[in-house]
């Protein structure tokens, strides 16, 4: 996930990356006691990001957030906390504290997102062991219950040499050795044509991963948006078509990953994407086609304000009131 806008080319094409800016980075607060056992995930999982700025304390009232079960920190990179995961970290202790039970309360976890389409951990060198380390040494420091890893390392995937393969992997494992399945969320936010056969990602991308360590993944954060696909509810649900095909819920269904961890992403609203955007009642239509179709993993929307509790509430359809 990133700040806007994220974009994949044609099959012909390397990927890209648009360049945004984060600030507001902030230390790991190393003076609060672990999180004890949380809850096991959420099912279905109803996400929202938070990148832009909100107010001074971070998140909305929880009520603005009435529908979603999971609300995602943006971003906690290879420099650091940045922008809303940032200031979250940079709250004093008592109101992170307060912040967290008011979200419990209410049956909202939050949870960290790494990475973003700034960071390249694999081709910048990045070492996956140190770095799940240190991730997860902030989700137990700022007591989250979990952490959403936004692999965006494009130009890695692209090589297709199998390093971006083997970085995930071996990140994925490392976290949950400090962040237990049942205990912890461990969620990713893969790009939808990545969990599809494709030469342009000749090591398998996702789909190489969803092997390695899927059983380790709650669930997949899928962004359906920015290949100029999945505009309907047949290129979303059946047939994806285009420059990747095989990519819509039920075709990756068919690639052997879990139907019921195919989080459906989409955009708030058009400006949050390149393309892709459906509004959310159109999407409650969908949302009701796949449930009838046996599947009910749940949606993901980037980002909040934008994505409110009417976005979701109407972007449930009829399956999920």
């Amino acid at each position: 996930m990133f700040s806007f806008t994220r974009m994949i080319s044609s099959v012909s094409a390397a990927l890209a990356l648009a360049s945004v800016s984060s600030v507001l980075a902030a230390p790991v607060q190393n003076n609060v006691s672990p999180l004890a056992s949380r809850a096991t995930a959420p099912s279905p999982a109803f996400v929202i990001y938070t990148d832009k700025f909100v107010s001074a304390d971070v998140l909305p009232p929880a009520a603005q957030l009435a529908g979603y079960n999971v609300v995602a920190l943006s971003f906690l990179t290879l420099n650091g906390a940045l922008d809303q995961a940032g200031a979250f970290a940079a709250l004093p202790a008592d109101q992170r504290a307060a912040k967290k039970a008011e979200y419990a309360q209410a049956g909202i976890n939050i949870i960290v997102s790494a990475f973003g389409e700034t960071d390249k951990p694999t081709t910048q060198g990045a070492d996956p062991v140190a770095t799940a380390n240190t991730m997860a040494q902030f989700v137990t420091a700022n007591q989250l219950d979990g952490i959403d890893v936004d692999y965006e390392d494009l130009d890695a995937m692209n090589k297709g040499d199998g390093a971006a393969e083997a970085w995930v992997t071996t990140f994925t494992q490392t976290l949950r050795q400090t962040l237990p399945q049942g205990q912890f969320l461990l969620t990713h936010a893969p790009l939808a044509p990545w969990l599809s056969p494709n030469q342009q990602f000749a090591a398998g991308a996702y789909l190489t991963v969803n092997k390695n360590v899927g059983q380790l993944i709650d669930w997949y954060n899928i962004q359906f948006y920015n290949q100029g696909l999945y505009t309907d509810c047949e290129g979303l649900l059946n047939t994806s078509g285009g420059a990747f095909p095989g990519s819509s819920v039920f075709e990756i269904a068919a690639n052997g990953v879990d139907l019921n961890k195919l989080v459906i992403g989409k955009p708030g609203t058009a400006a949050d994407a390149t393309n892709g955007f459906i509004d959310p009642a159109t999407l409650g239509t969908c949302v009701d086609q796949a449930k009838a179709k046996g599947w009910s993993a749940g949606v993901m929307a980037f980002q909040f304000p934008d994505a409110d509790a009417a976005w979701v509430k109407a972007a449930k359809g009829t399956s999920f009131q």
